[in-house]
């Protein structure tokens, strides 16, 4: 199972003057696990749906927030 999310532990420093961020990460778009459109996806059930998400199809959606931390996808 692919996620959308990639994280690393950049190196920290002994001698680095400012406290570093422990954990980075970056979200990929989901098109880049879909090969193409598949004929017949399933698509949101109200235009306003599709108009928060900003796609028409939900394989598509990709929240913005980092999940973890506590995002929703339709803030």
């Amino acid at each position: 199972m692919f996620t959308q999310y990639k994280y690393w532990r950049p190196y920290i420093s002994p001698f680095d003057p400012c406290k570093p961020i422990e954990v980075k990460y970056f979200a990929t778009p989901p098109q880049l696990y879909m090969g193409f459109q598949p004929y017949g996806l399933p698509q949101f059930q109200t235009p306003r749906e599709a108009l928060m998400a900003g796609t028409l199809w939900p394989q598509l959606f990709s929240p913005y927030p980092f999940p973890i931390k506590g995002g929703t996808k339709h803030d």
